[in-house]
């Protein structure tokens, strides 16, 4: 969500700012519990806090350099021993009991060094009731089924398992800001639903530890923090900073701990809601006051907030599909339209997807369309002139090879080509395979009220880096950018492709109609003549079934020689055409070459064909109006029927003997 490009240099600083703060290594813990490390193989204590004389009632300075034992006694050594040496996991929180009251231990074992956390219980929290409590939450929010009711009802159940006085849920967009989904909150407060929020209040490097460590609780915001001390290397050498990545008490950035000064927050837990590796987005738990939870029901609130992330995952999932399938259906009845099965070229296939009851608009939603196929422009709805489209499609021939082209906000991208799409901010660019062809869809530029979380202007900062010092709603007008294709850039290219093969076959069945037919009269060619008469002689052998009309213009020569070839072609498609129209439905009309014909009457005896081809003499007699000429021309015609041969040749042999008979007898007459 972009912000004006003053305001968005100081976004872009304090990014950049963030990136420096050493969060996984702070040097500090918090200081409601204690924290030490000890070397594995010796269980020697090399870190501990400042706190340790709070918690464990000894001073720091005391226990680095010492035995573990000292500390937590040879029985709770022993009986975890393969926790702190990593022979296995830690079956965390461990038990402890010191200097008074009762402790969860946590040990983390991955490293060079082992780490323990005490954190007191907080009052007297029943372990038992906890999981069941927790275990109920997560069966009630199984049921859930859609994404605003498991959102609201995760809310209601986290202020219910903790008792923290708002919950507030974050979603995460594709450019890094986020937008509250969901709240539960008492009355009085201050509503944030709806509000949106910068990247920067939690900046990149702060989400990459939250894909770790799941959650995070922040007891107060006073900044109080407790130092590690640190037994020095045995040659005297510094050790490396101790990551804490993964530790409970890790101290916090002063600048999130200003931030929740600023929100009225004394104290929170954060949840982190996670999907294939990502952080889509999170939970916030705050209190006015101090308040804490166990580190057992934190763990179940952990595996509560990935129940809800597969959750809402499975929901994004079956609402892609629902679109998938939807948008698949219209594709497929866009494509299936009579007129773009039957088209036998581009024009016919662009105006049936152009112009029918169902257009590519259907398919995908814009304010308009254009189709570059074939050498010609089909266009539906609002779309650029015509010399802007050829700019387009030049640019394309350039920019766009494969795959599509999609954008929401034009003028940033490719500023040039916007300036000559004039009123185009969402492009949807598809190349298809022949060359400088393409289908694309435009969108216009939409205004929209953002509300922010808080005034993103430099007033509401007492410095450009510092957090925002009011919450209150702020709303921004946003333009510059077009509808969102939402991916339908997959189903255009699907398209595409359709279209493409729909060419291919429009090919293949005009280079197989050429192949079969004559190129000047359209009508079918000798060979095509030759198939069909040799499956109606399989189909119905011998006399009364099967008879040719063999046709020869009389002196056709002199036509050619006295008006020219061109005049003579003329005269072959008219003879052609009064053919047609003295022939049966179901009777075959060839042109074997120059100015010879074929007729194929099939379940025909030769009386019946002489009444045909005594039809086809009379009408070819009729003189034949040309450009700058009347014809005149008679045909001779010979039949001939299956009784007199054995193969298609052998009929077509004797047709042709009669026809010389025929002319013969004096030709402009039929002849047996």
């Amino acid at each position: 969500m972009s912000l004006p490009d003053s305001l968005a240099d100081d976004e872009r600083r304090r990014l950049e700012e963030c990136v420096q703060e050493p969060i996984r290594a702070p040097g500090t813990i918090q200081p409601h519990g204690a924290l030490i490390t000890v070397e594995p193989t010796t269980m020697t204590i090399v870190h501990a806090s400042e706190s340790c004389a709070n918690i464990l009632g000894v001073e720091a300075t005391q226990l680095v350099g010492r035995p573990l034992r000292d500390v937590a006694g040879d029985a709770w050594v022993l009986a975890n021993d393969a926790a702190l040496t990593g022979a296995s996991p830690a079956r965390n929180p461990i038990p402890f009991t010191g200097n008074g009251q009762k402790f969860e231990t946590i040990v983390h074992n991955g490293g060079p060094l082992v780490i323990i956390e005490f954190e007191p219980l907080p009052g007297d929290e029943e372990n038992d009731r906890t999981a069941v409590a927790v275990y109920g939450a997560m069966h009630r929010l199984a049921k859930m089924r859609t994404h605003q009711g498991l959102w609201q009802a995760t809310a209601r159940a986290l202020c219910e398992l903790t008792e923290f006085e708002r919950v507030t849920i974050y979603s995460f967009h594709p450019d890094g800001h986020g937008e509250i989904v969901a709240e539960e909150l008492p009355d009085g407060m201050e509503p944030y639903l709806g509000l949106h929020f910068p990247a920067s209040d939690i900046p990149e490097q702060a989400r990459q530890l939250y894909l770790t460590k799941l959650s995070r609780l922040i007891v107060d915001n006073s900044g109080a923090v407790s130092d590690l001390y640190v037994l020095p290397n045995p040659d005297g050498s510094e050790r490396p900073a101790l990551d804490l990545s993964d530790a409970e008490l890790r101290s916090v950035s002063p600048h999130h701990l200003q931030f929740m000064r600023n929100m009225g927050q004394a104290s929170t837990l954060s949840l982190s809601l996670v999907r294939e590796g990502r952080l889509i987005g999170m939970i916030t738990l705050a209190h006015r006051t101090s308040h804490r939870v166990s580190y057992l029901l934190r763990q179940g609130l952990e595996v509560l907030a990935n129940q809800v992330a597969l959750q809402l995952s499975s929901m994004d999932e079956i609402d892609r599909l629902t679109g998938q399938v939807h948008v698949r259906s219209i594709r497929a009845q866009l494509v299936g339209q009579p007129g773009v099965r039957e088209s036998t070229d581009a024009a016919q296939l662009a105006a049936s997807l152009f112009s029918g009851d169902l257009t590519v608009l259907n398919l995908v939603p814009a304010s308009g369309a254009v189709l570059r196929l074939g050498g010609a422009t089909s266009t539906v709805g609002t779309v650029p002139p015509p010399e802007a489209i050829s700019h387009l499609a030049a640019w394309g021939r350039e920019h766009v090879t494969t795959g599509s082209f999609v954008t929401e906000s034009l003028a940033a991208q490719h500023p040039d080509l916007a300036a000559r799409l004039d009123g185009v901010t969402g492009l949807l660019f598809v190349p298809l395979p022949t060359s400088g062809d393409f289908i694309a869809w435009f969108r216009p530029e939409i205004t929209e009220d953002v509300k922010w979380l808080g005034a993103q202007t430099a007033d509401n900062r007492v410095t450009p880096l510092s957090p925002r010092t009011s919450f209150s709603a702020w709303t921004q007008g946003v333009s510059g950018k077009s509808q969102s294709w939402n991916g339908l850039e997959a189903e255009a290219e699907e398209l595409s492709r359709d279209l493409a093969g729909a060419m291919v076959r429009h090919a293949e069945a005009k280079l197989a109609a050429l192949a079969l037919s004559d190129s000047l009269t359209g009508l079918p060619n000798r060979r095509h003549l030759m198939d069909r008469l040799s499956h109606a002689l399989a189909r119905s052998p011998g006399a009364n079934a099967t008879t040719l009309l063999f046709i020869d213009l009389d002196s056709f020569k002199a036509i050619n020689d006295t008006h020219g070839h061109e005049i003579g072609d003329a005269v072959l498609v008219q003879t052609a055409q009064r053919i047609l129209g003295c022939v049966r439905a179901g009777d075959t009309a060839a042109r074997l070459g120059g100015d010879e014909f074929v007729v194929l009457c099939e379940n025909t005896s030769t009386d019946e064909a002489a009444v045909v081809a005594r039809r086809i003499v009379d009408e070819v007699r009729k003189p034949i109006a040309t450009t700058g000429a009347l014809v005149a021309v008679t045909a001779s015609v010979g039949i001939a029927d299956a009784a007199i041969a054995l193969t298609a040749e052998d009929l077509l042999k004797g047709a042709d003997l009669a026809m010389y008979r025929a002319k013969d007898s004096g030709r402009d007459r039929v002849s047996n």
